[in-house]
């Protein structure tokens, strides 16, 4: 398959490079230093699951260039979606799929917009993984695991070619869900309120999870976003909450969620994409969402000004 990724940051370059590394024929789009270094030097990925270099690159910043593919992983931030889904016009030939790899639940609707719906694949990733710096990225843990499907739940050749690429892919488990959104949810139940809790505490998963207080906030946020789910027509497994809470109790304990390091580290984060769509979804489902209200409204301020809004 030639495959595109479109925005090239840890997620992305990790993925992304690991089919590249299969065989698969894939073009890298990224932007100043981090372009310039895999350029020069390839696209390096130090990983628990086996280190690896791509070189030489395929690598660019200009779309135009590239030309239709058979499909796009899209790696930018959530807040980063609608411009991305007109910059990549010039890669969507008529058959192309895009699949959207953001946390959160909007990005495939957003993108729909924009390219319409027969374009777009549901999907989600989990993974711990960062920028080490320009052209440098390192998965520190967390077994790789990508999911992906048709929005509409029908099983196709597209589906199925993009399955096949990824299984023979080293340092990455792949799976197709019978129920996309379901899946999107659930992974957002838990990318949502961990996220938040840790900005706003600041500190990493294991404090997080191992003192009485924060451990029932984290039940209750994830509670929280199971009622907006059911509410609007989601089908969650009956247990969704205590597997979450079983796999929150399994990561490394040192580790933080990328949105709880933008925010410490001044930078713009996916706080609208997560805490925030936790509010607003849940007014419009008519669910009481108080602790992620309380998170959402908590941080605000340090979203805008690291967003230049306010000093």
């Amino acid at each position: 398959m030639r495959i595109a990724v479109f925005g090239t940051g840890a997620v992305g370059g990790y993925f992304g490079g690991r089919l590249a590394e299969a065989g698969e024929d894939v073009v890298f789009l990224a932007r100043g230093a981090h372009l310039a270094a895999i350029r020069a030097n390839g696209l390096r990925v130090t990983s628990v699951a086996g280190d690896f270099v791509i070189r030489p690159t395929h690598a660019t910043d200009d779309p135009a260039t590239v030309g239709p593919v058979d499909g796009i992983l899209l790696g930018v931030k959530a807040w980063q979606v609608a411009d991305a889904a007109v910059a990549i016009r010039p890669m969507v030939g008529p058959d192309t799929f895009v699949l959207p790899l953001q946390n959160g639940v909007e990005a495939p609707g957003i993108l729909a917009d924009v390219l319409g719906a027969e374009h777009v694949l549901g999907g989600l990733c989990r993974i711990l993984v960062y920028v080490v710096e320009p052209g440098h990225i390192r998965h520190q843990g967390v077994e790789p695991d990508i999911a992906f499907g048709e929005l509409n739940g029908t099983r196709t050749d597209r589906v199925e070619a993009l399955r096949r690429a990824f299984a023979k892919a080293r340092g990455v488990t792949v799976t197709i869900p019978p129920d996309i959104r379901a899946a999107l949810w659930s992974k957002f139940l838990f990318i949502a309120t961990l996220s938040g809790l840790g900005a706003l505490t600041r500190v990493p998963i294991g404090v997080i999870r191992s003192l009485p207080g924060t451990r029932r906030m984290l039940e209750q946020g994830l509670r929280e976003i199971e009622l907006v789910a059911r509410a609007r027509g989601v089908t969650l497994a009956p247990d969704v909450v205590s597997k979450t809470l079983a796999f929150i109790d399994s990561l490394p304990p040192d580790a933080t969620a990328s949105m709880q390091r933008d925010i410490m580290e001044g930078r713009p984060s996916e706080l609208e994409s997560q805490n925030g769509a936790v509010v607003r979804l849940g007014q419009q489902a008519g669910v009481d969402v108080s602790l992620h209200r309380f998170i959402y409204h908590a941080l605000l301020p340090l979203e805008r000004k690291a967003r230049g809004e306010v000093q």
